[in-house]
């Protein structure tokens, strides 16, 4: 009774808890995190000074990607401006040909390459989806759809895929893995979690062909998150340039390992080739800004939160008393730990920063219990995925909300975290126990 009443009290429960409820009762997100950050530090005995300063200096944990974002979003705009957005619009829109399933099938190739590719991850959303939203409204397509197509290309790669982001978190996988004293090779790592991958392949079945298959429609075709002039879509010279950019981009971020310098220097080549003009530079990253800035401010807001978490030490404190009462059946102890990286990663937000937290906690049990290393990447992986899709921090959701709310008809919790959430979470909890069960 004591356990109990000391994990129902426990300050990262409760934080993470009134998080969810302050964003379905539609409290900005933002603001929902920094009332959970609060609520978490002062439950947990720490002063409010001490927890606002352990706040901001955790911020400091997503810099690289909030500075990502807002590069890569100046050179969104930049694409935007230039006319190859529409370029790329328009083909889509006649190679659709009035069929739901061929967009679909579009949006979802691009979101991948966006993780494996071509790595600007969901720089690419804000720019590319608003165009396609009257496309998608004479269709009558619930965009709830488009919003788990979306989630499925931006996380499905990077857990099955060892290239581009996938290379980057099945690394921290197996590095993690190894400093708990579990050796495994990096390059098996996607053999283990393959079978996550298609059980989000089915979750995005189920919402694509029942769940949201009946027509949704819209009040409005028009869209305004950011008015750009009426430009041709023929492809030019300077379109050429962009492609250029974008290359350079992606080698860059590769042999760095930098995606804010492989953006700095896609940008570099499109002002010094004059695609856009020079009077113009801050014209651009104030729109950067614009389309990317509030979703990079949640990033940086969410590693602020995690890191008052970590501080407190009530993650620890939680997960230690629900493993002191693990049942000796592999399966239900998988189903335990798996719902508990569902907890720690909704607030957090973050799979690839969740891996280093759950891997201290999770790894020492298993080997314990007697898990295989291959059941311990299932397992590591799918607990740090679960939550990512469905958290109202996670650009999972965020970069998804931001392009299909471009005419404010698309709600970010009920629209995107929820099905996404449902679709996701059941799929690699369902998936995971089978890649235990079979691994065994």
């Amino acid at each position: 009774m004591e356990d109990f009443w000391g994990l129902i009290t426990n300050p990262a429960l409760i934080s993470v808890v009134l998080l969810c409820i302050l964003c379905v009762k539609k409290v900005n997100v933002l603001l929902a995190i920094i009332v959970a950050t609060l609520s978490a530090g002062v439950l947990s005995g720490m002063d409010i000074k001490s927890v606002m300063d352990t706040f901001i200096s955790g911020m400091g944990g997503n810099s690289e990607t909030a500075l990502s974002y807002i590069l890569l979003g100046a050179f969104a705009a930049t694409m935007a401006h230039t006319g190859f957005t529409n370029v790329i619009s328009n083909l889509i829109s006649k190679f659709v040909s009035g069929k739901k399933l061929r967009l679909l099938s579009v949006i979802s190739l691009i979101a991948m390459a966006s993780q494996n590719i071509i790595p600007v991850h969901i720089a690419f959303i804000p720019i590319l989806i608003p165009p396609l939203l009257g496309v998608m409204n004479e269709l009558k397509l619930d965009r709830r759809a488009v919003a788990c197509t979306l989630a499925f290309g931006l996380k499905m790669p990077y857990i099955t895929i060892p290239v581009g982001f996938g290379l980057i978190f099945q690394n921290l996988i197996a590095d993690n893995m190894i400093q708990n004293g579990v050796y495994i090779m990096r390059g098996d790592i996607w053999k283990s979690t393959f079978i996550l991958g298609f059980g989000m392949f089915v979750g995005l079945l189920v919402a694509v062909f029942i769940t949201y298959r009946k027509p949704r429609e819209y009040k409005s075709n028009e869209y305004n998150l950011i008015k750009f002039p009426e430009i041709e879509t023929k492809f030019k010279l300077e379109h050429m340039f962009i492609i250029v950019a974008a290359l350079a981009t992606f080698v860059v971020q590769l042999i760095t390992k930098s995606l804010p310098l492989g953006a700095l220097v896609g940008l570099g080549i499109i002002f010094s080739c004059r695609v856009i003009p020079q009077d113009k530079m801050d014209h651009m990253m104030n729109e950067g800004i614009y389309l990317m800035g509030y979703v990079a401010f949640v990033m940086l807001v969410a590693a602020g939160f995690a890191s008052v978490l970590q501080e407190t030490g009530a993650i620890e404190t939680m997960v230690s008393l629900v493993l002191k009462y693990l049942p000796p059946n592999i399966i239900l102890t998988s189903l335990i730990i798996l719902i508990l990286g569902l907890f720690i990663t909704i607030g957090i937000g973050t799979s690839f920063g969740t891996i280093p937290i759950i891997a201290v906690l999770f790894v020492p049990v298993c080997v314990k219990i007697g898990f295989n290393p291959e059941q311990i990447v299932v397992l590591l992986a799918s607990a740090a995925a679960l939550g990512d899709a469905g958290s109202p921090a996670s650009d999972t959701t965020l970069g998804p909300t931001s392009g299909l709310n471009a005419d404010g008809e698309h709600n970010h919790i009920y629209d995107t975290c929820i099905p996404t959430f449902l679709h996701y979470n059941t799929a690699l909890i369902v998936f995971a126990l089978i890649g235990v069960w079979i691994l065994g």
